[in-house]
């Protein structure tokens, strides 16, 4: 036996009894040792409020909320402090829009803001009523009484997030049910060292359901969860300029959507290092599985994704630079690696049946291929593609929609570099697998293409690419035997 690695794994092995132990006894609160009610009527913010305020003076602890429906208003959560919802537990968010925090620029139903070692944590759910919310801010607003811009008859600022941090670090969430939020479901913003753990989020309650929003976090892991949302499922954001996420781990998750499955952006004003998606699923997503998108001049680099799984959604993969609200700065994308990706890609709408539906197009187009787009300006550099597999139904009909592949015809395509980066933004594309565009250093390994039907389209279209490696390509569309499947201008 070598007994000094002996002794090493002993002492490994108390430190670690010891931290758990440490972890386990700190003091707990019971809900009702402060007059908070469970009945579901009784409004409990100001009572809880005052525990969370109380616990965390005493050094911190647990608030335990037992099996009842715990009705709410703003809830500002304190450093050290850990709400346990055990299974039963339903922290119900007031459909009253005056119990909120909607003086802060981002209100929520837990809110906290420069707080340190925080959790939320159990079997329990946060239920943020966010429709009747909602309906009942519309109200306010129609009646002038409170101001806020309207999008598309939609508050656009006072709606409250179920969860809202900001500027936290040392977060945990695990195991619990967030549902029916007015707005994005939950919001880390600016905040370090958070891991999100097993939860599931059902929140298609109201529009902008994102079902969660990573913005500008350092060391966040996203791991085991479930999520339906009816806006995008897993959302990287960056608002501010001088800020970027970093560090940032997605695994294990299953995500569904009316719109997105995983995306960054839309607003990329700083950008995102070091990014790791590994092992996820994603289906009956309206849009694409995968979009990285940075319109706003934010630096994207050294993004890794593996065993990524989609099944009956609009589009597999959209990678683009734009030139929204970058104010001259120049944005960037590279070093990005997509790495056993498996997709399929319905001809119908995914989202058909779902409580809030993504919209259906008004312009009529042939399902859109594969997108790496950049500007002329602005080139998506360095990008591998290997293990891949998408099956398209195919079906492309110029009768409908029709885009020819010549160099006057793909100069005629626009660059749009303005408008909100989506898969479809183009409406036709000359491709049916995927279109690579303002590029350089494109790198496809063990990728195979299928459309189920057949199509006018090439599978492949690049313009404007500068060093792109092809090895074991393989296309097959049904009904074709001999066709040229790659069109190559201005590239080489």
């Amino acid at each position: 036996m070598n007994t000094k690695r002996y002794i090493i794994s002993a002492l490994a092995l108390l430190l670690i009894n010891f931290h758990i132990k440490a972890g386990t006894t700190d003091t707990i609160y019971n809900a009702s040792l402060f007059g908070i009610k469970s009945n579901g009527t009784t409004l409990n913010t100001t009572s809880i409020q005052k525990a969370v305020d109380y616990i965390s003076e005493k050094g911190g602890g647990t608030l335990r909320f037992y099996v009842g429906r715990y009705l709410t208003g703003t809830i500002e959560l304190k450093s050290n402090v850990t709400i346990l919802l055990e299974e039963g537990a339903i922290l119900l968010g007031s459909t009253n829009i005056y119990d909120y925090n909607i003086k802060e620029p981002i209100p929520g139903l837990v809110y906290a803001k420069g707080a340190e070692n925080i959790a939320i944590r159990g079997k329990g759910v946060i239920d943020g009523q966010g429709r009747e919310v909602a309906y009942n801010l519309v109200d306010q607003i129609h009646k002038g009484v409170i101001e806020d811009p309207m999008k598309y008859d939609r508050p656009d600022n006072k709606r409250p997030h179920c969860i809202y941090f900001r500027e936290c670090k040392g977060v945990n969430i695990y195991g619990i049910i967030i549902k029916n939020s007015a707005t994005w479901v939950q919001t880390y913003d600016q905040c370090e060292n958070v891991v999100v753990d097993s939860i599931t989020v059902i929140s298609t309650a109201f529009w902008n359901n994102d079902g969660i929003d990573i913005v500008d976090c350092k060391n966040f892991k996203l791991l085991n969860s479930y999520i339906d949302a009816a806006d995008d499922a897993i959302c990287l954001k960056s608002h501010d300029k001088t800020k970027r996420n970093e560090n940032v781990e997605i695994r294990n998750n299953v995500a569904r959507s009316s719109a997105n499955g995983i995306k960054f952006g839309t607003v990329s004003a700083g950008g995102y290092k070091n990014i790791r998606i590994i092992n996820n699923k994603v289906y009956n997503t309206l849009r694409s599985a995968l979009t990285i998108a940075t319109p706003d001049g934010g630096i994207i680099e050294d993004i890794f994704v593996d065993s990524l799984y989609a099944y009956h959604t609009g589009n597999p993969i959209y990678l683009r630079i734009g030139a929204r609200w970058n104010n001259e700065r120049i944005g960037s994308m590279k070093n990005i690696t997509i790495q056993n990706f498996y997709a399929e890609i319905t001809e119908e709408k995914p989202d058909a049946g779902y409580e809030i539906e993504g919209p259906v197009e008004d312009n009529p187009r042939n399902i859109s291929p594969s997108g790496i787009v950049g500007l002329k300006n602005m080139l998506i550099e360095n990008m591998k593609l290997k293990n891949i597999e998408i099956s398209y139904p195919g079906n492309g009909n110029p009768n409908y929609a029709y885009r020819g592949t010549s160099a006057k015809a793909l100069s005629e395509i626009p660059e749009m570099e303005t408008a909100y980066p989506e898969f479809s933004q183009f409406k036709e594309l000359p491709a049916w697998g995927f279109f690579i565009k303002n590029a350089r250093n494109i790198s496809f390994e063990n990728v195979k293409l299928i459309a189920r039907n057949k199509d006018y389209r090439t599978a492949i279209v690049m313009d404007n690419v500068n060093g792109y490696s092809f090895k074991n390509l393989q296309i097959k569309e049904a009904g074709v035997k001999k066709k040229k499947q790659m069109i190559k201008n201005n590239s080489k």
